[in-house]
């Protein structure tokens, strides 16, 4: 069977279908994926979603469903995320959006989403790996998970920081100041402590800005690894650098947020950060299939 998930998030919204990996228990096999980039800012969220990017997000779903369809997918679910958790005006939109999709557009929990993108980023991994933390870094927020491959998850935590919204709040300059970095990191420390985090075995990161890390820093997030991509996304202008990378500008223009709510994760969790190969997406589409506990 193929199953398919859109995620509907602060920056992107995106598509994923795929089966059962026969050779693999535990794993998918990827049929198609899809990327719409579409960024909704904290002020956006607060005071209604504009016109025209309500209209581009239903256009990019209704696309994506086509698509989902097209590829031969038996289940569809379409989520949202801290987009549209608390978006002025949301129901409307979602009404909109179930429009479009064709299905129920399903707004998660911070707990479901870290239940689902530690799923998602786990699945396959072998007994015995110890405590895995699983750090999710979206647009809007940032979900924490820390559980046993294959078990339940035993601790979570729901931040109100992002990528966008650490970008939107401390980082206006184009490339970012060394204070203005200095006073996202502080929030993103913070914001950590106050979690408590506990130690990890091993951290996946997941999510947009770690998948774009993979081209500046490899499939492992040292502390030293994370610094050598800041400073170089810092070294020039956004567009010069994604011109550079061959990446998205305004990906671009909040990786530096994202570098450094990664690097205070790795921080917390006293342990080697890991680009996830999975996250929220493949955990939606492993319970659709019946594969997450």
């Amino acid at each position: 069977m193929r199953a398919a998930c859109i995620d509907i998030g602060s920056n992107t919204t995106r598509l994923l279908v795929a089966e059962p990996d026969a050779a693999r228990p535990g794993h998918l096999t990827e049929v198609a994926a899809q990327r719409a980039f579409i960024r909704l800012t904290a002020q956006e969220r607060r005071r209604g979603v504009p016109a025209d990017k309500a209209q581009a997000i239903a256009e990019a779903v209704s696309e994506q469903a086509r698509a989902a369809r097209g590829h031969g997918a038996g289940a569809l679910r379409v989520v949202a995320t801290a987009a549209l958790r608390e978006a002025e005006g949301r129901d409307a939109l979602l009404a909109r959006l179930e429009s479009a999709a064709g299905v129920r557009v399903e707004v998660l929990s911070g707990a479901e989403e870290a239940r689902l993108a530690f799923a998602g980023a786990t699945a396959g991994l072998p007994a015995g790996t110890g405590l895995v933390l699983v750090a999710d870094v979206g647009g809007g927020s940032t979900e924490l998970a820390a559980g046993v491959p294959g078990g339940a998850v035993q601790w979570w935590a729901s931040l109100p920081i992002g990528s966008g919204a650490l970008a939107d709040a401390h980082l206006p300059g184009d490339p970012p100041t060394a204070g203005q970095l200095a006073a996202a990191r502080a929030q993103a420390r913070a914001a950590l402590d106050a979690a408590g985090c506990p130690p990890a075995t091993v951290a996946w990161a997941v999510g947009g800005s770690a998948t774009s890390l993979r081209r500046l820093c490899g499939p492992e997030l040292s502390t030293a690894a994370l610094e050598r991509a800041l400073a170089r996304v810092c070294a020039a202008p956004a567009a010069e650098t994604a011109a550079g990378l061959g990446l998205h500008l305004e990906r671009v223009r909040l990786l530096p947020a994202g570098l450094v709510l990664l690097g205070e994760v790795a921080r917390t969790a006293s342990c080697t950060l890991h680009v996830g190969g999975g996250g929220l997406r493949e955990g939606v589409v492993l319970d659709l299939l019946g594969q997450v506990g």
